[in-house]
């Protein structure tokens, strides 16, 4: 398996990601990768680009950042905060359930699925696409910042509003990359250990029906956010 293989990527991505891999940094990037895995690395998710294959930069509609891939076995899957069904739910998935039913009434599902946000134009992009069993952030600082912030660029320098959903100072630092003419949500992470803490707590944001109203405002569908897999159907809207 050639775990950088972004043949399956929507088409609009595809042409970010072959500069990248053409640059020095992608380069140096895949070395390390492939310099790990010989040495016996497990490395995680095993689709890193899993987020822009299921997701078009034209159909992008809201952005959520995340930092570091999950590193535990089975969790990570190339799509920031999402778990798969057979995987508990990670804490904090749990705060962004506990939100969800707070702001919208939304009943807190069984799984940590997203895959159902991510076919409604909801990019789910971690900053860093790969990471190793059971080591965090061991694969920060190794070029995906360069391929991931150039994404951001292209999302934001596109002409179609979109909601950026920052949470936590690191998702913050984004902002820099990110044009006047979008809506840019900013609270704490959604992480037991800053969730309900000032200045602004995750829990009480309301950021799923703030970024729905504006979406409405921008003459643009709303997200149905009780939509987590594929397979739910959608309800009528907790707002209009």
């Amino acid at each position: 398996m050639n775990r950088l293989d972004y043949s399956g990527v929507k088409p609009d991505w595809q042409d970010a990601i072959a500069s990248f891999f053409a640059s020095q940094t992608g380069r140096v990037l895949a070395d390390f990768i492939k310099t790990r895995e010989d040495a016996g690395a497990i490395i995680y998710p095993p689709r890193p680009f899993r987020a822009l294959e299921l997701t078009a930069l034209a159909e992008t509609r809201v952005i959520i950042v995340g930092q570091d891939p999950y590193h535990g076995p089975g969790q990570a899957q190339g799509l920031s905060f999402h778990v798969p069904a057979e995987c508990k739910i990670p804490p904090s998935l749990r705060n962004i359930h506990k939100e969800l039913q707070r702001d919208l009434g939304i009943a807190r599902p069984s799984t940590g699925e997203l895959t159902g946000w991510a076919r409604q134009g909801v990019l789910l992009l971690n900053a860093v696409l790969t990471v190793e069993d059971g080591k965090a952030a061991s694969h920060a600082k190794k070029g995906w910042e360069a391929l991931t912030d150039s994404l951001l660029r292209l999302v934001a320098q596109d002409s179609s509003p979109k909601v950026f959903m920052l949470w936590g100072a690191y998702a913050q630092s984004k902002e820099p990359l990110i044009g006047q003419h979008h809506l840019i949500l900013k609270c704490n992470h959604p992480s037991p250990l800053s969730a309900t803490k000032p200045p602004v707590p995750f829990i009480g944001c309301g950021h799923f029906s703030r970024a729905n109203l504006w979406l409405k405002q921008q003459g643009l569908e709303e997200i149905h956010w009780e939509k987590f897999t594929d397979s739910e159907p959608i309800q009528n809207s907790f707002l209009f």
